[in-house]
């Protein structure tokens, strides 16, 4: 399947129309036509349905769409990293993360890294642990910041000395926020917001011991930030790691309070053995483990 064919489609299913389509990408409209019909004759489904206005995707070009964009993706981060100078170390560093405290350690390494490297630039992906990963896995994300319990059986990995606290989050005029903590009993009474990692929600499962079975869980949310937005319109307790909150969250609006007894969680810089890097990649992963080391 030639990439290029496939930047065709995703221009056509952005501009949602083979015109506009055909004067962005500076090709005849005959010409992008033709290109498409050879696609779906290629992968043998039908990608489009062709309307008055404009032309709307099929299940299967949906599917597509997807995956193209994750291989354009990859194909210009490929690029981008055979062009970098072997002399001069530059290029892009991908990280994923979650809205950790640890991040404030990430920037403190992406700092003092740039006063050796300054042409070396930085993508950052926010999302959960296991999202993090599965863009790691598919070679799109160098370095994830995973928040633990997470298996890191593939992957090297430097442990931060950062402990991320869980904490519920809560309006500031809640009846709870008079409270130094809060308890499991507490949150047993009360709609809750809960993380949707399938191993995180194990690790908050043991926490709240007897009190599990009686949870009244109305949403999963991936993010601490979008869960905050519904606890503010009053929908629910969020119980997530405090992360960055402390420092960006509205303090007029929403509210944490720690869990008792301490419930606490470690995390990881971790990049996958065995995986070709970039050489900004590479040295910054250098960099990395020296810090790690005390260097």
């Amino acid at each position: 399947m030639d990439i290029r064919i496939l930047k065709y489609f995703l221009t056509v299913a952005r501009e949602e129309s083979i015109t506009r389509a055909a004067e962005v990408l500076h090709i005849t409209q005959p010409t992008l036509s033709r290109q498409l019909t050879q696609l779906e004759e290629e992968v043998g489904s039908k990608l489009f349905i062709r309307g008055t206005r404009k032309i709307v995707l099929t299940g299967e070009g949906m599917l597509l769409c997807r995956r193209a964009r994750e291989i354009a993706d990859l194909v210009d981060k490929t690029e981008m990293e055979l062009a970098a100078s072997q002399q001069l170390v530059e290029g892009c560093v991908s990280i994923g993360s979650g809205e950790l405290a640890a991040v404030g350690r990430l920037a403190g390494l992406i700092d003092s890294f740039r006063e050796k490297y300054p042409m070396v630039t930085y993508d950052l992906f926010t999302a959960t642990a296991d999202q993090v990963k599965e863009r790691m896995e598919s070679g799109l994300i160098d370095i994830g910041l995973l928040l633990e319990p997470v298996d890191v059986d593939k992957y090297e990995y430097v442990r931060l000395d950062i402990r991320e606290k869980w904490v519920a989050v809560m309006r500031p005029d809640d009846p709870f926020a008079k409270k130094a903590f809060v308890t499991a009993e507490d949150l047993a009474k009360v709609p809750i917001i809960m993380a949707r990692r399938s191993n995180v929600e194990s690790e908050l499962g043991n926490w709240f011991g007897e009190y599990y079975k009686d949870l009244n869980v109305v949403f999963h949310s991936n993010l601490p930030s979008n869960g905050a937005v519904m606890v503010q319109q009053g929908l629910g307790y969020a119980l997530t790691v405090e992360g960055i909150s402390d420092s960006l969250w509205d303090k007029g609006k929403i509210c944490v309070r720690p869990l008792h007894p301490v419930l606490e969680a470690s995390s990881v810089l971790a990049w996958k053995r065995q995986q070709p890097f970039g050489r900004a990649a590479q040295k910054f992963i250098e960099h990395v483990r020296a810090v790690g080391r005390g260097e």
